[in-house]
């Protein structure tokens, strides 16, 4: 199945799929796609960033343009593809709030687990959207719209729910969630704490308060954890040297890069991408 709505206009692009196609198969390739994935059939495996995510029947997966994905044909997955055209989570934030926590909100996908009432939600969901790909109509593109906004806000309501009750109030909680969308958009040019305390007009301090509180992990490895994904990334999936990666990813120096690289992960970055390669 896929099932697909473009715009040629407006350079959009919508797709459902359960990937048992090449050409659907092809969409994990593509590059500026957000994907939702729901492991709708049964228990299965896929590999994000050259990590392997074993995932149970009814959970559903979030991944932004920048996550590398693999999985099988016969990953009894659906998923909605869409590209920023289409629907731009930051630019559309206020409607639906599910940046920072779908989305750009932490080095690692989301996964919701769906209860049986959710269940129903989500089937109904994808009835009406596959229902809504049958009719070519000049608002079939907004009718398609909507119902990505409404999955959106149900999966956005569920994450919260499984989230660590925090003693935040909304002000607050809402400054938690607008920092990790700021290290998404500046991670490879600002690395400090303060940085981002600046655009945010709040002290270093106040932050680490408000995250020790919130039960998240601290700021400084927010942005540390964010940078060593990139920087695996790369390394896992492009040609350049660790010299080059760290240029890339804000250090002046190649020799800072390897360091930072080894304190966080273990290894430099030469062998880490070695045993990684032998490995597979």
């Amino acid at each position: 199945m896929k099932l697909d709505y473009t715009s040629i206009k407006e350079g959009s692009s919508l797709t459902l799929t359960d990937f048992s196609c090449a050409p659907s198969m092809r969409l994990l390739e593509t590059k500026g796609l957000y994907k939702i994935l729901w492991t709708k059939g049964k228990d299965t495996t896929i590999v994000v960033d050259g990590y392997r995510m074993p995932l149970i029947k009814n959970q559903v997966v979030f991944c932004t343009p920048l996550n590398v994905m693999e999985l099988r044909k016969d990953s009894g997955m659906v998923a909605l593809v869409f590209n920023r055209e289409f629907y731009c989570i930051r630019d559309h934030d206020q409607e639906v709030s599910c940046n920072g926590f779908l989305f750009f909100g932490s080095s690692l996908p989301p996964v919701i687990t769906l209860n049986e009432k959710d269940i129903k939600s989500f089937e109904a969901l994808f009835y009406m959207f596959q229902e809504e790909f049958e009719t070519r109509d000049h608002i079939q593109g907004e009718m398609l719209r909507a119902l990505l906004k409404r999955m959106l806000i149900k999966a956005t309501r569920l994450i919260k729910n499984e989230m660590p009750e925090t003693k935040l109030p909304k002000p607050q909680f809402d400054t938690v969630r607008q920092y990790h969308i700021l290290v998404e958009q500046h991670f490879r040019e600002k690395h400090s704490v303060a940085e981002y305390a600046e655009l945010l007009f709040k002290s270093p301090k106040t932050l680490s308060n408000l995250f020790k509180k919130s039960g998240d992990r601290s700021p400084l490895k927010i942005i540390n954890e964010r940078i060593i994904l990139e920087a695996k990334r790369l390394l896992f999936y492009s040609d350049k040297t660790a010299e080059e990666i760290g240029y890339e990813l804000g250090f002046k120096e190649a020799a800072h890069f390897s360091k930072f690289f080894k304190n966080q992960v273990g290894s430099p970055p030469a062998t880490f991408k070695k045993d990684f390669k032998e490995a597979l």
